[in-house]
């Protein structure tokens, strides 16, 4: 149990720290947060014409049928789309508690990685197989939707771990 967490710890700092580099050091995410002079604009437009939430434009309402979902996905094709992720106030961001819950859930995610390398080998019980594959539902979850909402605050993020869980867990 003390190599594993031992291993945890290690594993998981050395993630934080590709983590720090990929995204403050090396700004590889930029394209994922990119600037435009229109900025107040589009935010007085959105705050008059949106309530807080994801959006997915365009779009047809709910309940359209899959006739008209057809004709619709038809007539997009090639044209224009976009995601809104509106959110109403900005939260002052606590940095300290966001990188500690980020280094949290890194030394998790090594934890149940080698959770089940250690339970690899010869062992092929019903258990093993279905414990292991919902831990490996539970990593991608952790390392990427549940890391991105400790920044972001996206909806959806209950959805994102049940699709982990149950997706993993029937595989």
């Amino acid at each position: 149990m003390k190599k594993h967490l031992i291993a945890a710890v290690v594993g998981g700092i050395i993630i934080f720290l590709w983590q720090f580099l990929s995204f403050a050091a090396l700004d590889l995410h930029r394209v994922e947060q990119q600037y435009t002079p229109k900025q107040d604009t589009i935010l007085s437009f959105l705050r008059s014409h949106l309530t807080e939430g994801k959006y997915f434009l365009p779009t047809l309402p709910e309940g359209a049928s899959a006739e008209e979902e057809q004709r619709f996905n038809e007539q997009m094709n090639g044209k224009d789309w976009a995601i809104v992720d509106y959110h109403a106030r900005f939260n002052s961001t606590s940095m300290p508690m966001n990188m500690a819950r980020g280094l949290l859930v890194n030394m998790l995610m090594v934890y149940l990685m080698v959770w089940i390398l250690q339970r690899g080998g010869n062992r092929h019980s019903f258990t093993t197989i279905f414990l292991s594959t919902l831990f490996v539902g539970l990593i991608s979850f952790l390392n990427s939707a549940y890391t991105n909402f400790i920044w972001y605050q996206s909806p959806g993020i209950w959805q994102e771990l049940m699709d982990a869980i149950v997706a993993w867990g029937i595989t």
